[in-house]
Order: C-alpha cells, then structure tokens, then sequence
C-alpha cells in the first residue's frame, strides 16, 4: 500500500475530522484515524461509536488497503510540514508506515484497519435537501442552550421538526429556550428526532466554509449529513422532547424595545459587579428609561447603567441570570431586538427587530430570577 498526497489538503481533512476522536476512548482503536485507499481515492474515518465521520480525498496512487493510525501523532506530525507532496509507505513487516517529506522520513506504527467499528447503514431512511448556510445558521442559534444535565438527555440536545409547513429546530436547558424556524423550507412528511450537541457543533465548524447543499436521511435511531466529501452519521438521542411550546407565554403585554449593541455592552458590563454565585442583574423599566444593575452584596460590588429605550406596558422590575442573556444577545445579529414580558416570576422573550431572512424566524426565551430585596 502506497500513495502520495498533498500535505496541506491531508491537513485540512485531518483537522475537520479530529474533533470526532474523545480523549479517553475505551476501544483503543477509537485513537485512529481510518484510512481506506482505493486507487487515487483516500477515506478517512474517525470514530466515538455514537458519531461516524468521513471524508474523502484525492490521492496519487495504483494501491488498495485499509489501514490505521493515530490520530493525534499524525495530525501533530501533518501540521508541521509546509505544502509538499507527502509519500506514504506501508511496511507489513515490521506494521510501520514511512511517511517521505523533503526533508526526512517518518515511521509510525499502524493498526489492523478490520477493527474499526463499520459504517452505519440507515434502513428505510426519510430525505430532506438544506442549504448548508441555513443549517449552519439553525445549528449556531440553538445549540448554545441545549443543556449538558446526564438525568435529562433529551434536553442534551437540538430537537428538529420537519413538515409540509416548515422546519423548526429547538433547544432548552429548562433555564433558556431557542426556537428557530423556517417557514420556507418544508418536507413531504412529518418527522422529528433530537440531535446530539457533539456532532451539530462539528458540522457547526464545517458548514461555515461550504456553500453546497446538505442531504439529511434520518430514522427512528440515527440521522446522517452528506455534503461535499463529508458524511457523518451519529446515533439519535432516544426520549420524547418536552412541550416547549406550553413553556412560552403567550400574553406579554409589556413591551422593551432597545438596541442590542447597547444593551450587550450594559449588561457585560453590570455583569462584572453580580454575585458570583447567582450572577444576577436587575432590569427596571418605566416610560423611555431602561435601568440595568447588579449587586454582590458580600463585597460591596455594585453596577447601574441606564439606557435609552422604546418601552410599553406598566412599571416593572424583573431579574435575570447576565451569563443566560449575554448567550442570547451575542446570537443575535439584528440592531434592534424586542423583549416581552408579562410579570416578574414569569419568562422573558427575546426576538430580533431586524436583520432576519425572508421565511426566518427566531425565539429566544429567557427564565426569570428572584429578585433581591
């Protein structure tokens, strides 16, 4: 087995797969990388048993076989070497590979490639086509608030919703809620299952550099997304999503609108001088005036800013946790955003003014905290 292929795009192959590989895997194979060559064709594979990902590249060689090797002495090895044409050499003998540079030559021991767990095969999948810009964008608006509590995994992850009406993808940790929707994308049937938080940030990375369209088949146990020469495969979280939509109130009479530089800037800011342990800010509104201000009272840390703002409704007082409100705002790219409220004890909502695609719709809910007297 032999091939020679560029140092740079083996790199770039390399470093979108690796973030599959765990630390501390239990199968010692799981620290390989899989190397699959057929002819002038390279598939490489890594593997955490829940999430299967691969990728292809073109290589220059008239060999076949199935090797592998570690990941993470590869990678340190590969980012070292400017662009060059790299020879690989596999020595059955002694289970070596000669990796030719330049400059010098490698050896590194590889493994029997037939250990690797094999490619999930989705029986009787369902199909939806998305365009690789709005996945990456559903998946940054939601998978920030998905939770990470082991008694409740459903809540680990980003639930997706297609119909013949739209495509909605949603995320909770019971303290905040993003509802994301797109009403001009639609499927031929109904279908929902809930998608793991480590392979959605992965893809996350990956769909920022790539314009093409996304293929999802999914079914009732695992889901996979091919774009380009990438596929990855993971294994859905099993469980019936909560009802999110019985947590959002629906009468919210009071009404903040303010700019959300402003407004992210303040209570970054407020956020420095709250206690430590509930990381709590006040908001005061009344007529034009938005009052923002923290307290620690255990070392007599105090902020308070005041805004401008554009406020209908009563009076009122309200407490939330800054960390859970400057996740929300910094997801946010609109000038402008619109909190409604109803009571003190009840959920904030969040939406942006402006800034949104046609067919796009965000929702971000926030819950409240108990006020200090």
């Amino acid at each position: 087995m032999q091939f020679i292929v560029s140092s740079s795009k083996l790199l770039s192959q390399l470093q979108v797969l690796v973030g599959v590989v765990n630390t501390n895997n239990t199968l010692p194979i799981l620290d390989n990388f899989l190397f699959e060559l057929t002819e002038n064709k390279l598939k490489i594979t890594v593997s955490d048993i829940e999430t299967i990902m691969s990728s292809s590249i073109s290589v220059q060689s008239e060999y076949e076989g199935t090797i592998a090797l570690n990941a993470r002495l590869l990678l340190d090895a590969v980012k070292t070497f400017p662009e060059q044409p790299l020879t690989f050499i596999v020595n059955e003998d002694n289970n070596t590979i000669e990796i030719s540079a330049d400059h010098g030559k490698y050896d590194m021991a590889f493994y029997n490639g037939e250990d690797f767990p094999q490619t999930v095969t989705l029986e009787s999948p369902s199909r939806t086509t998305i365009s690789s810009v709005i996945l990456g964008t559903a998946i940054n608006h939601t998978v920030f608030a998905a939770g990470n509590d082991d008694l409740r995994p459903v809540m680990s992850g980003v639930f997706f919703q297609f119909s013949p009406e739209e495509l909605t993808f949603v995320a909770t940790d019971a303290h905040k809620l993003v509802k994301y929707t797109r009403t001009d994308l639609k499927t031929d049937e109904v279908a929902e299952f809930i998608m793991p938080k480590k392979p959605l940030s992965i893809l996350k990375g990956i769909l920022n550099t790539t314009n093409s369209d996304v293929e999802i088949e999914y079914n009732e146990t695992n889901a996979k997304f091919s774009f380009d020469d990438i596929a990855l495969t993971c294994r859905l979280i099993d469980g019936k999503y909560p009802n999110y939509d019985a947590v959002i109130p629906k009468e919210n009479p009071n009404r903040l609108t303010v700019n959300r530089a402003s407004f992210l800037n303040s209570v970054r800011r407020a956020s420095i001088f709250s206690s430590k342990s509930t990381h709590q800010i006040r908001l005061k509104m009344a007529g034009t005036e938005l009052n923002i201000s923290a307290e620690d009272i255990d070392f007599s840390n105090k902020a308070d800013e005041r805004l401008t703002c554009n406020y209908e409704g009563d009076d009122m007082q309200i407490g939330f946790n800054s960390r859970f409100l400057l996740e929300m705002l910094n997801n946010l790219s609109s000038e402008d955003i619109l909190i409604e409220m109803s009571v003190p004890n009840r959920a904030g909502i969040l939406t942006p003014i402006d800034g949104k695609e046609d067919g796009e719709d965000i929702l971000m809910l926030v819950m409240p905290v108990m006020l200090n007297k």
